[in-house]
């Protein structure tokens, strides 16, 4: 009893060193919204590393306590994803909310080795901010009776990205009718997704998903 107290009082120390380790000191407000975040709840040992794991890949973000919502929804093992890092430079997001840390980690090397990497070398231009229509929904999957990956936060929907010298692409008004490198661009970075996500699902496979690409940390391995 005495150790379960200890770890909890130490954790959210814990969580300020993984965060910190790499990309220098944490702002003020940052530091207490972590703390109000770990009072509350004890991550087990799996989720202590994925956060640690998180922290040394430079992404911000605040741990979120478990939460059960009824009707197969619930956002459990998961933070508020602040910002991610490329090779030189924070890349910020819209629209996010609660997603699985697992996600998240996956998320942030696709972010840096993927998307950044090929827009500089693709467009010539360095990516600034990644666009979402957002994670966790509790709902089910169009069409079906069988819940969706966002009802469980294990699920983002990417539909644009912003590059720094200004340029906006996105998934509804450039898979098709872009320029060619942007085509191209997107196209790279779709594959990449693959290579980092259980599904990602895009324009190819089906209208619902024309304007975004659907990614997420799955068991199985589907690509469209």
């Amino acid at each position: 009893m005495a150790h379960n107290a200890a770890m909890r009082k130490a954790l959210p120390l814990l969580l300020i060193a993984a965060l910190s380790g790499c990309g220098g000191a944490i702002p003020a407000e940052q530091h207490a919204s972590i703390q109000r975040s770990t009072q509350s709840f004890s991550p087990a040992p799996q989720t202590r590393q994925c956060l640690a794991d998180l922290g040394t890949r430079q992404a911000s973000f605040t741990p979120l306590p478990d939460e059960y919502y009824g009707a197969g929804c619930s956002t459990i093992n998961t933070v508020r994803l602040l910002s991610l890092r490329s090779d030189d430079a924070n890349l910020a997001l819209t629209n996010l909310g609660p997603v699985t840390c697992p996600l998240a980690e996956a998320m942030a090397g696709w972010a840096r080795y993927g998307v950044d990497r090929a827009a500089r070398q693709v467009l010539g231009s360095p990516l600034v901010r990644i666009e979402t229509m957002g994670s966790y929904n509790c709902r089910d999957v169009a069409g079906t009776e069988r819940r969706s990956a966002h009802a469980t936060a294990n699920a983002i929907d990417v539909s644009g990205f912003d590059l720094a010298d200004g340029r906006r692409i996105t998934v509804r008004g450039d898979w098709r009718s872009g320029a060619p490198q942007v085509r191209q661009f997107l196209s790279v970075i779709h594959t990449s997704a693959c290579r980092r996500f259980g599904t990602v699902l895009g324009p190819n496979y089906n209208a619902a998903h024309a304007d975004h690409f659907h990614v997420e940390v799955s068991a199985s391995t589907f690509c469209r």
